[in-house]
């Protein structure tokens, strides 16, 4: 979503950091730049003249003035205040003390409203609730059928009662919350392609008779600015207490991501970022401002990885790495943990400096299903010693996956990559062949992949001539 923003500023920073001491007419001249690259984004304009008036006001004063890293304090200045544009601290939903909690989502149509509504379900299931999914979103009948099939993916039942009005459907949704014993009730309401009367009086209505603990407005961060007036219209209507922003993983300029809290005074609770069910987060507005200025998002890379994988999963497979003992059966395991995770590339992005120098590298998904299909086509055996496959058994292997042998020859040596950067992850060496400053060179998987980065051997080293002995012998024979 933020691709074009953080090259700018990024490319900003990085003419920063070559100077040494900073003048107010080089951080005015930033500014300058900072304000093009937030426009261009498509950031509401008073959001961009508020947050520049705070950077100036704090970057031209003395502390960063003198300053022995001038540079580094006005990245941390803006970094400080983006996180105050998105929102500042992450906000969490506010529970009922008496449940079923009520969460009313509200939105146009189109915004991305019912599937947030599925994958909402599928996060608080995950946190250990029991959530309701309850279609009030009676004027599109494709609606209601989207949310029933969503309920079954996810295994979250659904009311769709039928003859009733969307208020009567709301609130016969409590009677069978408490039959079902489920904790949270998660209500789609109706949406229309543009603001009008009769669907901001429904939702009022729904809000006045279901009492929500939470009521979030739906915005896809596509739109723009006017995304912007939208929440403001639902604001003054419906008075929500949250924000879901949808298609993050979208190409577009994303303003409405940097414009809407500010502009609502509400704060961005979750973030829809791929299609899959799984592709939705909590929002944290310094985890945010730290990928948008290229410093990436551990934090979030780390609770995507603990999600996957269990402690004692964790702990098994660093044992194995440092007693390399660790086997393709282990590997495959480890690629499905990834799938789980999320799209590659968003991972990959989550690291710092990583989304740079992805820039121009496409990472194939269909590479980890061509993994699988070649490590399921060999036996138990071989999967657990790889050192056992030889020339007749690799060509069994890829007939058996529809594979050639040198496909087989390809995993095996990235097998074997693998065991090594992960031995020198886990001994906390580092990865091997790296200097410091060094991008990552594209592996398998990426295009213009060459495998692992290689380090010269004391033998790959040229020999220095040895012209001293040949002037000695010369002068010898002279005598």
């Amino acid at each position: 979503m933020f691709d074009s923003l953080s090259d700018r500023i990024e490319g900003i920073f990085q003419r920063l950091k070559g100077s040494g001491k900073v003048s107010e007419d080089q951080v005015e001249e930033v500014l300058r730049e900072v304000r093009l690259a937030l426009l261009e984004a498509d950031v509401h304009t008073s959001v961009v003249r508020g947050f520049l008036a705070k950077v100036r006001e704090r970057a031209v004063g003395e502390e960063v003035m003198k300053s022995l890293t001038p540079a580094q304090h006005i990245i941390k200045v803006v970094d400080e205040e983006l996180i105050g544009i998105l929102g500042g601290e992450h906000k969490q939903i506010t529970y009922s003390p008496q449940p079923p909690t009520v969460i009313m989502l509200a939105g146009l149509q189109g915004s991305g409203k019912t599937t947030a509504a599925g994958k909402l379900a599928k996060l608080l299931q995950k946190r250990g609730k029991k959530p309701l999914l309850v279609a009030c979103d009676l004027q599109r009948p494709a609606a209601v059928e989207q949310l029933r099939l969503l309920g079954e993916q996810i295994g979250v039942p659904v009311v769709t009662q039928t003859g009733m009005t969307p208020i009567e459907v709301a609130t016969s949704s409590f009677d069978i919350a408490r039959d079902e014993r489920r904790d949270v009730i998660i209500i789609d309401t109706a949406g229309r392609l543009h603001i009008d009367e009769e669907m901001m009086a429904e939702a009022a209505a729904i809000k006045e008779a279901t009492n929500p603990n939470e009521i979030l407005f739906v915005a896809d961060a596509m739109t723009g600015q006017d995304a912007v007036n939208v929440a403001t219209a639902f604001l003054e209507r419906v008075d929500y207490t949250g924000i879901i922003l949808t298609k993050l993983d979208g190409d577009a300029r994303g303003g409405a991501a940097l414009s809407i809290a500010t502009v609502s005074g509400r704060p961005v609770k979750f973030a829809s970022v791929g299609e899959h069910l799984d592709s939705f987060e909590p929002f944290h507005p310094d985890r945010m401002a730290s990928r948008i200025l290229g410093m990436g998002d551990v934090l979030t890379l780390i609770e995507k990885a603990e999600e996957a994988y269990e402690e004692e999963q964790q702990a098994e497979l660093e044992e194995k790495i440092l007693k390399q003992t660790f086997s393709l059966e282990d590997f495959l395991e480890t690629m499905k943990g990834l799938k789980k995770m999320g799209p590659l590339q968003s991972l990959l992005g989550m690291l710092p400096g990583m989304r740079s120098q992805l820039k121009d590298v496409e990472v194939d998904e269909r590479d980890l299903a061509r993994v699988e299909a070649i490590i399921h086509s060999m036996t138990p055996a071989e999967r657990r010693d790889p050192k056992v496959i030889n020339k007749s058994r690799r060509v069994r292997i890829a007939r058996g996956c529809g594979r050639t042998p040198a496909d087989v020859n390809g995993l095996l040596k990235q097998f074997e990559q693998a065991k090594v950067l992960m031995q020198a992850v886990a001994k906390g060496g580092g990865m091997p062949g790296m200097q410091p400053g060094m991008g990552m060179q594209a592996g398998p998987g990426m295009a213009g992949g060459g495998g692992a980065p290689h380090r010269a051997k004391p033998k790959d080293r040229p020999k220095k001539p040895k012209q001293h002995h040949k002037t000695k012998k010369k002068k010898r024979k002279k005598k």
